[in-house]
């Protein structure tokens, strides 16, 4: 079957978000004066091949924990979808 993982990897609460940051007061200097926090992050869309929804979860998950992110400083979710 074929799949599309969206992956969103996010720093982790603890660690510090320059460009979060940034992007906060940018928002404060438009007059969005409602926005508390902002945290940047990215996203990842991967498109793969795997036998059952189970194995292109666990195919997911070790591509996030050898590439996709750094577990020291960043967490990640994902859904996946099955596709044509």
């Amino acid at each position: 079957m074929k799949y599309k993982a969206s992956i969103y990897v996010t720093l982790k609460g603890s660690v510090l978000d320059p460009q979060g940051s940034a992007v906060s007061k940018a928002l404060h200097a438009l007059q969005y004066e409602a926005v508390d926090d902002v945290r940047v992050g990215k996203y990842i869309e991967v498109r793969l091949r795997a036998a059952s929804d189970a194995d292109a979860g666990q195919q997911v998950e070790r591509m996030c924990e050898q590439l996709l992110t750094n577990p020291v400083i960043e967490t990640y979710s994902y859904t996946l979808e099955a596709t044509a």
